[in-house]
């Protein structure tokens, strides 16, 4: 067997569970390696990342490089003697990083590869109505995801899942997807599988106001998949016309209905402490929502506190 020395790479929530699995299996993890601290809020103090949090909880020790490509920080990763590095949710490493162990460094991915490499591949395997996604370990090379596969699994997306509780299924999916790959690397070299490329493949770009805009002219199931592939974060929007007042707002839960009406597309329905919006071929019925400087509000909260005029509408 292998003795492992192990450098962890990440960042958000997604990555910590990972990291724990790896120290709660008594696995010597002798670096840390995530974001710089950020300032947040209206005071601007300096906020640290949910990994560094952990680790620090653990006492690993923690570096947190500006540019990975200096002088400085890769001297003091070398001096860490690490022989495997992991990455969950971090950022694209320079060669100089990657080639530095002598068993490779891997990545846990959110998707089954090759479909919906890039950066939010969770949010559009919902967007996209998908019914199926799930996990992927791969050794790193130079290109964005694209490296040789060593374990996938696979889980199933429910009808209402949003990308809220598919990012914490896959999370736990993932800290056990890495474990077995550790394990597989602890006894010996690993087998791997080149990723296929083909013109069919679907990505994961990065997320843009213009890309979470709700288009109300789009088929009704298409709407409430990207309303539930972008909940809670960073949320669908769209704008509210109502009382000669237009204003952005986010809707964060919603179920539909298909069903013939007379109505115009985006014509609000409010009745019945029910919120709904006429779409072609039905309705979407608003739940949660966020209007602008406002918490989340259920729609039965919104309502008793808020007027829809006739002619209210969302566009």
């Amino acid at each position: 067997m292998r003795e492992l020395r192990i450098v962890f790479m990440g960042t958000p929530d997604f990555a910590v569970a990972t990291l724990k699995a790896l120290v709660e299996n008594n696995y010597k993890v002798v670096g840390v390696i995530t974001a710089p601290d950020k300032p947040a809020g209206r005071g601007r103090k300096l906020n640290e990342s949910a990994v560094k949090a952990y680790a620090n909880s653990q006492n690993l020790s923690v570096l947190q490089p500006t540019n990975l490509k200096d002088t400085a920080f890769l001297t003091a990763l070398k001096a860490l003697h690490a022989n495997l590095q992991i990455v969950v949710a971090f950022r694209m490493l320079p060669e100089a990083v990657w080639r530095m162990p002598e068993y490779g460094t891997f990545n846990l991915h959110a998707s089954l590869l090759p479909d919906y490499r890039g950066a939010a591949p969770i949010n559009w395997a919902i967007i996209n109505g998908e019914t199926k996604t799930g996990v992927s370990t791969f050794f790193i090379d130079d290109k964005i995801d694209t490296g040789e596969m060593i374990l996938q699994e696979a889980v199933a997306i429910d009808s209402n899942e949003t990308a809220g509780s598919l990012h914490d299924k896959l999370m736990h999916l993932g800290s056990k997807l890495v474990l077995k790959t550790v394990r597989l690397i602890e006894e010996g070299p690993v087998k791997t599988t080149p990723q296929t490329d083909s013109e069919v493949i679907k990505t994961a770009h990065k997320l843009d106001k213009e890309t979470c805009k709700i288009d109300w002219n789009a088929p009704l199931l298409l709407i409430y998949n990207k309303i539930r592939g972008l909940s809670p974060y960073p949320g669908a929007w769209c704008h509210l016309v109502n009382k000669e007042n237009t204003v952005s707002v986010k809707i964060l839960k919603c179920d539909y209905k298909i069903e013939k009406h007379p109505f115009p597309t985006g014509k609000i329905i409010s009745a019945n402490k029910e919120l709904k919006v006429a779409a072609k071929n039905g309705f979407i019925i608003i739940e949660e929502l966020q209007l602008p400087g406002k918490r989340n509000m259920d729609v039965k909260s919104l309502l008793n506190g808020y007027q829809f005029d006739d002619a209210a509408k969302i566009l």
